[in-house]
């Protein structure tokens, strides 16, 4: 591999975005750490997000419409860049953009929430575009996704897995308990697809059961006035607690004895990863990605999809054996750095991107 070319290769990501989510987290952390002149190009998106891309110095702007994305491609056309387009809405203008100047086109897929017709429609569209020959390499974040694709008939060439990946751990706060004897989390957009009804209907039972067990849901979004109407109705709202969006997880990693992930879907997310290296023991749905990257009582504990009696049980382990959740935080924390190292990864996206931007198309 040329090191020079491949430090120069302009790469332009298209993404749609509503604020700092996985995704955001993900792409972030790839500009900075994969060789190439990375610029994002948003498809609408707040302006704090952007502001916070800027800091971290990653060149970005705003393109709230085609028009406007179209416009600012063909100002840089002829430094022939390529395009990663990121989720359904950059996929979409990415193919336009691909098609019209014939450049090349890599779509990263973060993973589906195929439960409404809406959705499913934007499913399937996404799968029928990555079979066409505009589309140069599909990556998917979990093999779960790259299922998905291959029943769909997108070319076996075309697919790639490369999971989400962090860079390496600041140094470790020392647990601070403070005022919560026990403390589990949910950390997530308060939304259908991330499960937050379902993270109350395994912990209310549980905070009745165990009076030092409390719980909080870090994040905001749609179903927050429904959850808390839940919490004051049970009569937790004193040991439940909806703290809202954080911008800095590091306190909160510090606190929690464990995370809980209840989500209906995933590709492979990233705040299970930063509770993997931050050596916070994980219990979590079977869904998408998580099974890729947990091992059943090794490195963190599992429950069947939309089984919430199960994630509660399973929980319940960890409030009853903290020298089992001592041994899964230990192998987690090494699992992460193992297969989930963000330098050893931006390697490999490297590689992709000088080879899609070389190559002919499969």
């Amino acid at each position: 591999m040329n090191s020079a070319v491949e430090a120069a290769l302009p790469i332009i990501h298209l993404l749609g975005s509503g604020g700092f989510y996985g995704a955001e987290r993900m792409l972030l952390d790839h500009c900075l750490a994969t060789a190439g002149r990375h610029q994002v190009l948003f498809l609408g998106a707040p302006a704090p997000l952007v502001a916070r891309f800027r800091a971290a110095g990653v060149q970005c702007h705003d393109c709230p419409d085609l028009s406007t994305l179209l416009r600012s491609l063909h100002r840089q056309r002829a430094q022939r860049p390529l395009l990663n387009a990121h989720n359904f809405k950059g996929l979409v203008f990415g193919w336009l953009a691909a098609l019209l100047w014939r450049l090349p086109l890599v779509i990263t897929q973060h993973g589906f929430t195929p439960r409404s017709r809406k959705q499913r429609l934007y499913t399937w569209l996404s799968l029928q575009l990555c079979r066409t020959r505009v589309v140069d390499r599909v990556v998917c974040v979990a093999e779960s996704i790259a299922v998905l694709h291959r029943q769909a008939q997108v070319r076996a060439d075309k697919l790639h897995v490369i999971p989400n990946g962090l860079p390496a751990a600041l140094a470790a706060l020392p647990s601070s308990p403070g005022e919560y004897p026990w403390l589990a989390g949910f950390v997530g957009r308060l939304s259908q697809e991330k499960g937050p009804d379902l993270f109350l209907d395994a912990l209310i039972p549980l905070c009745r059961q165990h009076p030092t067990l409390n719980a909080v849901m870090l994040g905001d979004g749609p179903e927050r006035e429904a959850l808390q109407a839940r919490i004051d109705a049970a009569g937790l709202a004193g040991r439940i607690h909806l703290p809202g969006y954080q911008h800095d997880m590091q306190p909160w990693w510090a606190k929690l004895n464990a995370l809980v992930i209840s989500s209906r879907t995933e590709g492979t997310p990233m705040i299970l990863l930063e509770a993997m290296q931050a050596g916070v023991p994980v219990v979590a749905f079977a869904v998408g990605g998580i099974g890729d990257v947990i091992v059943e009582g090794h490195n963190g504990l599992l429950a069947p999809a939309l089984d919430s009696p199960a994630l509660a049980r399973q929980l319940t382990c960890l409030l009853e054996q903290p020298q089992r959740a001592g041994q899964l935080r230990d192998n987690a924390r090494h699992t992460q750095r193992e297969r989930y190292d963000l330098a050893a990864l931006a390697g490999r996206w490297g590689q992709l991107y000088l080879n899609t931007a070389r190559g002919p198309r499969p």
